[in-house]
């Protein structure tokens, strides 16, 4: 990873936070089905057809995954996977937690990502094995050892998803919510995530491993905090889910949603 490609990248993410921007009111608001997928698609495309050229233009002979939501293995050799909107329906309906996420695969492992969140100027970067970063400076997890005053979260199972997703998101809040201090449900993953990075909150679980999640998990790792499959088993792109958090509250976090499983 060069610091080129990184400049580069953050530039061409910043000026498609710029176009959403332009986009963004608090008063957005989606009265129809009509207007919402119409709203999803019209953010989609700002980004997209902005970062979709730069980003293959900044690496020559890299590829671009189609499917951010999708799971398993990926294809060898350089692949760009990005959520254009990071809680695209926030945006849609006049909120401003969304974000624009970027992360780039190399041979089947993440290498670099960004996630930056245009309504508060946070850019959120990462390296393997070279830290993460929040506008340039250096990220940590928090130091909790106690899970009574951790602050977790988890994201909103899929409307007509799977039903056992959907009834063991349900089980895992209200074991937690028993356990911990806090407990979020809300989207988008790559927010709450990066605020894990960020020592602001201290645990985030997923019952899915999907594309869009790579980037901010590897923010996590980065920031120094573990991330697992519900084995205990180091992440994976093929893991069937994931905990991440701070260490000290990691191996409570993990046992607590284990039981619901």
């Amino acid at each position: 990873m060069t610091n080129e490609l990184i400049f580069t990248t953050t530039a061409l993410v910043r000026e498609a936070g710029a176009r959403l921007l332009r986009l963004y009111s608090p008063d957005n608001r989606a009265a129809t089905k009509d207007d919402l997928f119409a709203g999803l698609r019209r953010n989609d495309a700002a980004v997209a057809d902005l970062l979709r050229p730069g980003l293959l233009a900044a690496l020559p002979g890299s590829g671009w995954e189609e499917d951010e939501h999708a799971t398993g293995p990926m294809t060898a050799g350089d692949q760009w996977v990005v959520d254009p909107v990071g809680g695209n329906l926030n945006l849609v309906n006049g909120m401003t937690d969304w974000n624009i996420g970027v992360a780039l695969v190399r041979d089947g492992r993440p290498d670099f990502t960004v996630l930056y969140s245009p309504g508060s100027d946070e850019m959120f970067t990462a390296t393997d094995g070279g830290g993460a970063f929040l506008n340039g400076g250096r990220l940590a997890v928090s130091a909790k050892t106690d899970l009574a005053v951790a602050l977790t979260g988890t994201g909103q199972a899929r409307p007509g998803g799977s039903a056992v997703v959907a009834q063991r998101v349900g089980a895992s809040i209200t074991a937690m919510l028993q356990t911990a201090l806090y407990v979020r449900s809300s989207v988008p993953v790559g927010h709450q995530l990066s605020q894990v990075a960020a020592g602001r909150m201290d645990v985030h679980w997923q019952f899915e491993n999907v594309r869009s999640h790579i980037g901010p998990v590897l923010l996590v790792r980065e920031a120094g905090g573990t991330v697992t499959d519900f084995d205990g088993k180091p992440w994976e792109l093929t893991s069937a889910g994931y905990v991440a958090a701070a260490p000290g509250v990691h191996a409570a976090a993990l046992e607590v949603l284990r039981s619901t499983l």
